[in-house]
């Protein structure tokens, strides 16, 4: 086990540390006098730790690449309010050095308890059509592995092993509730269908056993694409499945991202898809706010959220401290942006826009 997570930068800032990394993303780029520097994203089970080698580039250049493990030896200090790590020596490690479980973010929940939810949710369904088209993805023990281990994402929300079967129970509990608040507008049953599968090419879009990212099938085609592919396998499966069904989940599954500049060939048309939208929006918004707190603390405004285009105010904290009596904290945290200077959102670029588009 590692000695040193990234969720310890706080501890450890302003000191030179040695310890391992998952290489995310590595760039070489040019320095101002010509010569090359090292621009790294490394990554370990707690986040992500930007870094930077300046000298003996040419040394170093092609003893790792993208996706390794790596031994790393440098200073940890602050650049603009976020930690990044100033490499003096790196060197690549065998697999037998690695611990594979200290360097891809995991749920902290019982994958088999989570499962079982769903399950349970598809026991409760009262149109066999649909109960049985789930149940015979659910049956099928390659997606059944794929689904427990997936994360949901990319980086944007969930985005950790076991992260698409959290988002989804989190995605059927809430929407049990707003359901029940529309009985003669929500067909239940055809709302649950579209929650389970509304991400389920998440487990061939992402290649997810080292490190989270696209494979060449997810890169060309999309998770909603891949989808219709195994929506039209698994209905083969379901004798006299109506093709009005299929209409539909098909519509749930492209919609989902609601606007053209997301993703999604078609807008929402009818109200089990619009409300698949916006709670699968609101689900991976709350995430992305959690796990930002998640990673800074102590913060009780945080530093700026790209996904979510603004900082953002731990109310809990904030409260906390006010009900504790010892008042609000207004200083906002070093390398904070402060309220009343929020980023705008025409301030977001195109690329940033794209890809939260990509990974919602």
């Amino acid at each position: 086990m590692k000695e040193f997570y990234i969720s310890d930068c706080v501890r450890f800032e302003n000191q030179v540390v040695t310890t391992s990394f998952l290489v995310v993303s590595k760039q070489a780029k040019p320095k101002k006098n010509g010569e090359l520097y090292l621009a790294l994203t490394l990554a370990d089970r707690s986040g992500h730790l930007d870094a930077k080698m300046w000298d003996n580039v040419a040394d170093h250049i092609n003893c790792f690449e993208q996706d390794d493990f790596v031994k790393v030896r440098g200073l940890l200090n602050k650049f603009n309010g976020r930690f990044q790590l100033t490499v003096h020596k790196i060197r690549s490690m065998e697999e037998s050095e690695v611990d594979f479980a200290d360097y891809l973010p995991r749920t902290t929940k019982d994958i088999g308890e989570l499962w079982q939810t769903v399950r349970d949710f598809v026991d409760g369904f009262h149109d066999p059509h649909l109960q049985a088209l789930v149940r015979a993805f659910m049956a099928d023990p390659e997606i059944e592995h794929a689904y427990k281990n997936a994360p949901a994402a990319k980086t944007l929300h969930h985005a950790f092993i076991g992260g698409l079967l959290d988002h989804v129970v989190s995605l059927f509990k809430l929407c049990d509730l707003a359901c029940r608040n529309y009985p003669e507008t929500i067909n239940r049953d055809l709302l649950l269908t579209g929650v389970f599968l509304h991400d389920i090419g998440k487990i061939h879009e992402l290649t997810f056993a080292r490190s989270f990212t696209y494979t060449t099938r997810g890169q060309l085609l999309g998770h909603m694409v891949i989808e219709l592919e195994m929506l039209q396998q698994k209905i083969a499966q379901v004798p006299g499945f109506p093709a009005e069904y299929k209409t539909l989940i098909e519509h749930l599954i492209i919609s989902h991202h609601g606007k053209y500049e997301f993703g999604s060939p078609k807008m929402p048309m009818f109200p089990e898809a619009l409300m698949l939208h916006y709670l699968d929006d609101l689900d991976s918004k709350m995430e992305s706010m959690r796990a930002h707190f998640q990673r800074e603390p102590q913060a009780e405004w945080t530093t700026y959220n790209a996904s979510l285009a603004r900082p953002l105010l731990n109310s809990k904290t904030f409260l906390e401290k006010i009900q504790a009596g010892t008042g609000s904290a207004s200083e906002v945290q070093p390398g904070a942006i402060p309220p009343a200077a929020p980023q705008p959102e025409a301030a977001v670029p195109e690329s940033s826009r794209a890809a939260t588009a990509e990974e919602k």
